[in-house]
């Protein structure tokens, strides 16, 4: 069958279109069901769109990516595939992060009725080849494309699927699958991220250095017109709550803590805090039942100033991901906000920031973006994301310059490259000839520059919570802050004490070190001071190893997962798996929900 044959896909909006108009499989319940991630390598210069500047680590691609050896490495896994395999009762295999090879062989091998691909934009060549071998292999198999790469308006045109589903897509998967798609959510047990890496160390997989990933909604209400999250589950003013009763999701914080032996949450929620009356009664199951988690989750300037310091400090909130914007942002979000005053609060309290700054907005220029960047930069934040305004298909932002004839063309930038650390897709008024890609470096350069290593922020940052809360009243505080500075008097120190040997030529952050070196000194005495030169000697060397694998284009990739929600004896035996923690049982192949 050619391409003209084929007929276009439905596509089928979630958040909008009614049950009336939801496709139902013919087999039900009974289809075999593939999930899938677009295949890799993926950081490298490919044909298949991949760039080597866009690598599958959400922290080196756009946060510390100009940190050399001290960029933070980690991988996360496609937890909506995971989410979706949970909540289905149809037999369903997970294949993430694979090879081509890899995912031709599963094709091959196997006899699937549904698969389904989740992807980004840039990866949509990926999504077209996958497509192709699909029909190649799988020809009556039903094809269904997800994930942020729905929004593209003319995705119908571009790969050959049958459905396309934009928005929930636990709901639809159920109710295609003649399922209930309003049954209770299950919350599948989900790391927070895995291959940890710093300094040019791999870092041990255990319950200090990661994390279960919690899900409590998706989208986000508050709709800043460049948000492609929100704009893929309603806009402004919707999101989908899976759970908006504290009662539930304590019990199900309770579930993963007991099943993964973890007391440490990555609360992958837009904006968790603007729910206060949630965030409050949370607050008081975990007094009652004396809980000393730790909760690293994204926020509002304005959902922060709905709570007071010790009200953030008793939730457990150890890190933010703070949307900073620019000095002169209009978002609601960022309204009455001093952010300077915000950030120097949170930090004087333990609490790590992730500052997040938009690169071309409206009013930047060639004269004024260092201005812009000064600005975002004296924040200080322990981490520190810089993004170009990109006009991401199905947001408000990229309809409004579609309207005004705006939007760079195909033959001016490739979709591939729209992935907000390259080029605009936009043309800007003052901005234009590709400064912005000079410019976007410049940001993350001087971030690096004046404020040093963001692991080594971090640190200064934990330093000042364990001062301030060792001696807290409260047993459970003090043990959440404690636990945090678990390694200080040896692995903090010796960090410190290599990166201010690597600093030498740079008083300001060489500055910085040594007063965090002596602070580290003057609370963790003897076993600090002989830790650091010791200790920092073995780190210095693998910065200085980790630096010439850099220069030289070593690059990270994640292992593929290969993970079944039932028991078959004759499937293939599962691809890489991450490294059990000592005394936990591995991520086995069948995925384990928490009921």
């Amino acid at each position: 069958m050619s391409i003209i044959d084929i007929p276009r896909p439905v596509v089928f909006s979630a958040s909008t279109d009614s049950a009336a108009t939801q496709p139902v499989h013919p087999l039900g319940g009974q289809a075999r069901v593939l999930l899938c991630s677009v295949f890799g390598p993926y950081a490298q210069d490919d044909e298949y769109g991949s760039r080597t500047i866009n690598p599958m680590e959400l922290w080196h691609n756009q946060v510390t990516r100009a940190q050399g050896p001290f960029s933070f490495r980690e991988f996360h896994r496609n937890w909506g595939l995971m989410l979706i395999q949970a909540n289905i009762e149809a037999r369903c295999t997970v294949l993430d992060f694979p090879s081509l090879d890899r995912f031709i062989q599963e094709l091959h091998d196997n006899e699937y009725d549904i698969v389904g691909i989740s992807s980004i934009m840039p990866n949509v060549l990926k999504v077209k080849k996958m497509c192709e071998l699909i029909r190649e292999h799988l020809p009556t198999a039903t094809i269904v494309i997800g994930g942020h790469i729905a929004n593209l308006a003319d995705l119908d045109e571009r790969v050959d699927a049958d459905h396309i589903v934009r928005g929930d897509g636990v709901a639809w998967f159920r109710a295609f699958l003649g399922e209930d798609p309003q049954r209770r959510m299950v919350h599948p047990q989900l790391w927070g991220g895995f291959g940890h890496r710093a300094l040019g160390i791999n870092l041990p997989f255990n319950s200090h250095n990661t994390s279960a990933a919690l899900i409590p909604s998706v989208g986000c209400p508050m709709g800043c017109n460049f948000c492609s999250t929100s704009a893929m589950f309603g806009g402004k003013g919707k999101f989908v709550n899976f759970y908006p009763d504290a009662d539930e999701l304590f019990a199900v914080m309770c579930q993963l803590e007991e099943a993964m032996k973890i007391n440490a949450f990555f609360v992958m929620d837009e904006n968790f805090l603007l729910q206060r009356p949630r965030a409050l009664k949370l607050l008081e199951l975990m007094r009652r039942h004396e809980k000393t988690w730790v909760m690293y989750t994204f926020s509002s300037a304005n959902a922060m100033n709905m709570y007071s310091v010790e009200e953030l400090v008793g939730l457990g909130i150890s890190w933010l991901w703070l949307g900073l914007e620019g000095a002169q942002s209009q978002y609601g979000k960022l309204a009455g906000a001093d952010t300077h005053e915000l950030v120097a609060k949170l930090q004087d309290h333990g609490i790590r920031v992730l500052g997040s700054s938009i690169i071309g907005l409206e009013e930047h220029t060639p004269a004024n973006i260092d201005q812009a960047i000064a600005h975002a930069v004296s924040h200080g934040t322990d981490f520190h994301q810089f993004m170009l305004y990109t006009a991401v298909a199905g947001t408000p932002l990229h309809a409004e310059h579609q309207a005004n004839g705006t939007l760079l063309s195909a033959d001016e930038i490739l979709l591939p490259d729209t992935h907000g650390q390259y080029r605009f897709n936009i043309r800007h008024p003052h901005i234009r000839d590709g400064q912005e890609t000079e410019i976007l470096q410049r940001a993350f350069d001087e971030d690096f520059r004046v404020n040093g290593p963001s692991v080594l922020r971090v640190f200064a940052t934990t330093l000042k919570g364990w001062k301030r809360y060792r001696n807290h009243p409260e047993r459970r505080i003090r043990e959440r802050f404690a636990w945090e500075c678990q390694g200080m008097a040896v692995a903090y120190a010796a960090a410190a004490w290599a990166a201010r040997k690597w600093f030498k030529d740079n008083p300001r952050v060489r500055s910085l070190l040594d007063n965090m070196l002596k602070d580290i000194y003057r609370e963790f005495g003897l076993k600090a001071r002989l830790s650091a030169p010791l200790v920092g000697r073995y780190v210095y060397g693998s910065l200085r190893r980790e630096d010439k694998r850099l220069k030289g284009g070593w690059t990270y990739e994640p292992p593929t997962f290969y993970e079944r929600n039932y028991e078959d004896p004759d499937a293939p035996v599962q691809a890489t798996v991450i490294q059990s923690v000592p005394g936990r049982a591995t991520q086995a192949a069948a995925a384990v929900t928490a009921r």
